[in-house]
């Protein structure tokens, strides 16, 4: 099979611990409690918060979103991505993989 190469991607890798200290840096900097986004938020307790900025995990999509507009930040500026220079978190595009990519748009 002939294979086409059109181009090297760099995917960026979000940081988890790089992001939860973020997520506590611009919470704590903004003047908002850990409670304040539970209640915002509708948990019954702040365990998944706590989570979050200790980068064991991050926060969903939607709850992402609100927490952004909570902070008052987007979301770019709470995410750390760890863009690797060694070559690692590359993804090589073939002709093939853009009609894949086209096909499901």
């Amino acid at each position: 099979m002939n294979v086409n190469v059109v181009g090297v991607v760099k995917i960026p890798i979000i940081d988890l611990v790089a992001t939860g200290k973020n997520i506590k840096r611009i919470r704590e900097a903004s003047g908002i409690s850990v409670r304040d986004i539970q209640d915002v938020l509708g948990f019954t307790n702040p365990q998944a918060i706590y989570k979050w900025q200790k980068g064991e995990c991050l926060p969903t999509i939607d709850n992402l979103v609100i927490l952004a507009s909570v902070l008052g930040v987007t979301i770019d500026e709470i995410l750390v991505t760890d863009e690797d220079d060694t070559g690692d978190g590359e993804v090589i595009l073939k002709s093939s993989d853009i009609n894949v990519i086209n096909a499901q748009w």
